[in-house]
């Protein structure tokens, strides 16, 4: 997803993107999500199944 379309998504769930980089504000939404905020920590796994950046995290 392109950082203007993570902004957005941020901006909808009522935060305040600033000038956050990508990952701080993923794992911001994480959070807000009810999920954890573990945006590109993982090791080529992954047990958050329900989390909305699941794929992009996996890909990096």
């Amino acid at each position: 997803m392109k950082m203007v379309e993570i902004k957005e998504k941020a901006k909808k769930m009522g935060l305040k993107p600033g000038k956050r980089n990508k990952t701080n504000l993923i794992r911001t939404i994480q959070e807000k999500e009810g999920n954890f905020p573990c945006y590109e920590t993982a090791n080529n796994y992954c047990d958050q199944s329900a989390c909305s950046w699941r794929n992009d995290c996996l890909q990096t």
